[in-house]
């Protein structure tokens, strides 16, 4: 009897054992169901913040290049545009050598013509140079964008209504900005 109770003794334990083992093999899947949860959760998670900060880093580099193309473009034009206030000054001094020439063509001496000739053509190569253009108005039709109508004189000739009849004032562009209108007498 003692062999028997020792066997069921020994069958009970064993029989525990075994359950205890089959507990353990029950609660670790869970247990690594439940990391395995967590594990993907947090890459989820992590993903989405990935995500996120890729995007505003694109988002901040997109608007740094921008930012560098702006200025850079700003720069060209301000430094084409910046000698603006000194064409403009100058455009008198142009007038005024345009005047003396006419003036000269007749009454003066031809080496006197010769030579202030010489000074206008080599100071109105020199602003050209620089970006100055002058508005051929003279018989163009008129445009708001580059002249300015002083009269409007009646005509009879219909080919002649919207036309540029005279210039009174030249106008001139530097760089392709318009800064002095033509000064005009226009058809009408």
């Amino acid at each position: 009897m003692e062999e028997n109770m020792k066997e069921n003794v020994n069958t009970n334990v064993n029989q525990e054992d075994v359950n205890k083992q089959n507990e353990v093999h029950e609660i670790e899947p869970k247990n690594k169901r439940n990391k395995k949860n967590r594990n993907d959760k947090q890459l989820e998670e992590l993903t989405e913040k990935y995500d996120e900060l890729n995007d505003k880093y694109l988002r901040l580099f997109s608007e740094f290049d921008n930012y560098r193309k702006r200025t850079a473009k700003e720069k060209i034009e301000l430094s084409k545009t910046a000698s603006e206030s000194i064409m403009v000054d100058l455009l008198p001094i142009l007038d005024d050598f345009e005047r003396a020439l006419q003036t000269m063509e007749n009454k003066d001496t031809d080496a006197n013509y010769e030579g202030v000739l010489l000074i206008y053509n080599k100071f109105k190569r020199t602003l050209e140079q620089k970006g100055l253009e002058e508005i051929n108005a003279k018989d163009a039709t008129f445009d708001t964008d580059e002249h300015e109508a002083l009269t409007n004189v009646p005509v009879t000739d219909e080919s002649q209504k919207g036309k540029v009849l005279d210039v009174i004032q030249k106008g001139y562009k530097l760089n392709g900005k318009v800064i002095r209108y033509a000064r005009v007498v226009v058809g009408g």
